[in-house]
């Protein structure tokens, strides 16, 4: 599958997207790879995220994953 939106990692290995012309943090290890069309995922801020028609979109924003030590 191709995106439709430009992706990177950066040297923290946290990935980044530009949604429209936003640059948007995406997550770390929450971050589905490979992304396929279907995937959803919550990065550890409260975003939240899906690929809709080859694209990443953000669906909404709620309360961050509980963390566990």
């Amino acid at each position: 599958m191709e995106l439709k939106n430009i992706i990177w990692m950066n040297g923290s290995l946290e990935w980044f997207a530009y949604i429209g012309d936003e640059e948007v943090f995406l997550g770390k290890r929450e971050v589905p790879i490979p992304l396929e069309e279907g995937d959803n995922w919550i990065n550890e801020i409260g975003d939240m995220f899906a690929i809709v028609d080859s694209a990443i979109v953000c669906t909404g924003k709620t309360d961050p994953p509980q963390k566990y030590w």
